[in-house]
């Protein structure tokens, strides 16, 4: 089981909540030029890989992009357990039924 905090291109309703992902890291992650937030309040947990998640564009076999640069990792995993310390984060079971 694995916990992913989603990547949008919704500007998120709190932005206390989220982490606009930089367009440096976009490009090195292969994701499109528009903005995009990692939601920290609303998280999903399911079994990795997810009966929702398709695979790396040209890359059958691979469902992730990459790494995270540490600086950004360590800003998303220390506001999540501080929301969830809060209250104030979810986690969701995305599990197929």
């Amino acid at each position: 089981m694995v916990t992913v905090a989603p990547i949008t291109h919704t500007s998120p309703r709190s932005p206390e909540n989220a982490i606009e992902i930089p367009p440096k890291v976009k490009q090195y992650l292969g994701l499109d030029d528009g903005r995009s937030w990692i939601i920290l309040d609303e998280l999903n947990e399911f079994a990795w890989p997810g009966f929702d998640l398709r695979p790396v564009p040209g890359k059958r076999d691979r469902y992730d992009y990459g790494y995270l640069p540490p600086a950004l990792f360590t800003r998303i995993v220390s506001r999540v357990l501080e929301l969830r310390r809060a209250g104030k984060a979810v986690s969701l079971s995305r599990e197929a039924d």
